[in-house]
């Protein structure tokens, strides 16, 4: 179709050629015209996406979409030819027509043409990016528990379009330590760039978990949680070796333990082999530190002379046994006050089993045991008068 003054000119040119040569012009045929570019896409799978072919001046010409990279045929006109459920065209019956490409996947990337068959042929084309979020592919730990003193590796595989970032990091932001020969830190990182994480001469503080974490700009981000087990023989410290406490106070007896694999733990009389287990005379709590690391303290209410002696803290998982004694006395009440405490200043001693270590001293965790704090109150503000009579008289 053509606008009104368009028309008028070519009426008037029609005219003033028939007058002037008496002979009628031959009309010239308009060529079908592209009124815009066919535009590129990026598209994340899974998404639609559309190509849109505008042309004007179409007549009998017909327009045919084409895969450029495969050479194939996908539609002529608005008659597909590909055999794909996920292709379709539309056409507005004027000058528009469109190319649709739902749940888009990895091979539909590649370069659309829209072609009129003309004579040379006229064409355009477009580009179309398919981008994948990045995922981490199932793969075997390798070796993510260790004796302390030897190497663990992890690995992570991850496949995305592009292909994506893989790094590592630890939970609670806690730093990844890589040792030289003998255990020295040779470098300390908040995280670590690559598939696999290889920690050698690795001790009990690297124990933990780590985080592989895939990224390449098309969200979301993944990651998958990796555990690494650091295993030792059990270490066992008690605060005090010896303690002291007059009878009807309750006492404390207090011991850090350290142990991976899993532990039994417990506290027993040196004068006999049965573990001590709660009762209205014994209180045994159990404090998780970390995930190898706990106190176990034991309480003995309303202290009789019975109850005093050696009481070993032992401990004990499959790579062998560790133990650590408390000696615990019996205080007199003197004419100036309470006797002072015997005290072991420095540290406890612990024990192992034959053939899993040496004894050696273990560093105390905790401040030394003071019985004053465990004589009730009204006791306390009873006997200190009488003491300080007893003292002046």
């Amino acid at each position: 179709m053509y606008a009104p003054s368009t028309k008028a000119a070519w009426w008037l040119a029609t005219f003033l050629t028939v007058f002037v040569t008496g002979e009628m012009p031959i009309q010239t045929e308009v060529e079908p015209e592209f009124l815009q570019e066919l535009e590129n896409h990026t598209v994340t799978q899974g998404r639609d996406v559309h190509f849109t072919c505008v042309v004007n001046h179409l007549s009998n010409y017909r327009v045919a979409w084409i895969k450029s990279d495969s050479k194939a045929i996908l539609a002529i006109h608005t008659n597909m030819v590909a055999l794909n459920p996920r292709l379709s065209v539309t056409y507005n019956n004027h000058n528009t027509w469109k190319l649709h490409v739902s749940n888009v996947q990895a091979n539909d990337s590649g370069t659309y043409m829209c072609q009129v068959n003309t004579d040379p042929m006229k064409s355009q084309m477009g580009h179309l990016s398919v981008v994948i979020p990045p995922d981490i592919v199932d793969t075997v730990t390798e070796g993510s528990s260790a004796r302390e003193g030897g190497s663990v590796r992890l690995t992570c595989s991850a496949t995305g379009v592009p292909p994506p970032t893989v790094l590592w990091r630890r939970e609670h932001n806690r730093p990844i330590v890589f040792r030289q020969e003998g255990g020295r830190e040779k470098k300390v990182v908040d995280s670590h760039k690559g598939e696999s994480l290889e920690l050698w001469h690795v001790q009990r503080a690297d124990m933990g978990a780590y985080y592989c974490i895939a990224s390449n700009g098309v969200p979301p981000t993944v990651s998958r949680r990796y555990h690494v087990q650091v295993h030792f023989i059990p270490q066992v410290k008690v605060t005090n070796q010896l303690v002291g406490a007059p009878i009807g106070s309750d006492v404390e007896l207090q011991c850090f333990i350290e142990a991976s694999p899993k532990a039994m733990n417990s506290w027993y009389r040196e004068d006999g082999n049965d573990k001590l287990f709660e009762n209205p005379k014994l209180r045994i709590a159990e404090t998780i530190v970390n995930e190898y690391s706990q106190w176990m303290n034991l309480t003995i209410k309303s202290l009789a002379p019975k109850d005093y002696g050696t009481y070993i803290c032992a401990s004990v998982n499959a790579l062998g046994k560790m133990e650590s004694q408390v000696s615990l006395h019996r205080l007199e009440l003197s004419m100036n006050g309470f006797a002072e405490e015997p005290m072991v200043s420095g540290a406890a001693w612990q024990r192992g089993n034959p053939g899993t270590a040496h004894a050696h001293p273990a560093t105390s965790h905790a401040r030394p045991y003071t019985f004053t704090r465990h004589l009730p109150p009204q006791l306390y503000a009873l006997l200190i008068p009488v003491l300080r009579y007893l003292t002046n008289f």
